[in-house]
């Protein structure tokens, strides 16, 4: 197989009209910018480079989002940051939701893509049409995943509907100092793992899954760019490679994030355009 194109920064920008970023692995991480990204985006600003974030980050608004990247030295506009919060709502209004009781997990920005979206916040023991997993944090974990688990359980009990939507797909992020944590991809998939245990070869009860790798992200940044001449760089291959390979966009895997080993043995979905090896 056909060794992977290493490329540099440079080359992206001189090659594409757009470049989409990932956040975190690629531009930060839980406590600080990665080295290069400062650099990265200055020179963007400067050089009137179009771009954006293209983030799975649920627990922040964009505007939330700025100004932390702002206290990272990183001076990006929030019109710039497109969240997976922010599809939210386009599923809501597509499904005809709004009004729909949720319950959300996640901190007040979280919540407040819901209420944006037209969903009516409930407390997790309450009665719900919906669960929308923003984030792991900004709530009790363990009493709020247990009543969640609880009242979907009763619901197919019943035989009633309801919605489960999940914003962020990612299982994992990086923190500093190679430290890892998990994300609400994760508090899904032990959901997802309970109802098959108690509910064996149930079909249908899954979460919806809006941010990378699925296409809308992207759909996204091709609507307000109004081109497909663009490249994808992140640093997770189950996400950002393959979302963009998805969708036939180019893409570029930097080594600074989740996946940290250099290969070339990968499947076609999942094997990325270039290999960058850092932002500098």
């Amino acid at each position: 197989m056909k060794e992977i194109q290493e490329i540099t920064v440079k080359e992206l920008r001189q090659r594409y009209s757009v470049l989409l970023l990932d956040a975190y692995g690629v531009l930060v991480h839980s406590s600080g910018a990665l080295e290069g990204a400062g650099e990265l985006i200055a020179k963007l600003n400067q050089k009137g480079t179009s771009y954006f974030i293209l983030t799975n980050d649920a627990s922040k608004l964009p505007l939330t989002s700025s100004k932390l990247f702002q206290k990272y030295g990183l001076d990006i506009d929030p019109d710039r940051i497109i969240t997976s919060g922010a599809l939210l709502k386009n599923y809501f209004d597509t499904h005809g939701l709004r009004g729909a009781r949720c319950i959300v997990l996640g901190p007040s920005d979280s919540v407040q893509y819901v209420k944006d979206a037209g969903g009516d916040i409930v407390s997790p023991q309450n009665k719900f049409d919906v669960v929308v997993i923003c984030d792991e944090a900004g709530f009790p974990f363990l009493d709020t995943v247990d009543a969640v688990l609880s009242g979907i359980f009763n619901k197919l009990d019943r035989r009633e509907r309801f919605h489960l939507v999940l914003p962020n797909p990612d299982l994992i992020y990086p923190k500093a100092d190679k430290g890892y944590g998990i994300t609400g991809g994760s508090i899904a998939l032990m959901l997802e793992a309970a109802l098959q245990l108690r509910f064996p070869g149930h079909s249908g009860v899954y979460f919806e899954k809006l941010g990378k790798p699925h296409a809308a992200i992207y759909e996204e940044a091709i609507r307000r760019s109004g081109t497909r001449d663009m490249v994808m760089i992140g640093d997770q291959l189950e996400t950002d490679i393959c979302g963009a390979n998805d969708i036939g966009l180019d893409s570029a895997l930097v080594m600074t994030g989740v996946t940290g080993s250099k290969t070339n043995k990968l499947p076609k979905r999942l094997r990325p355009t270039y290999l960058l090896t850092s932002l500098k």
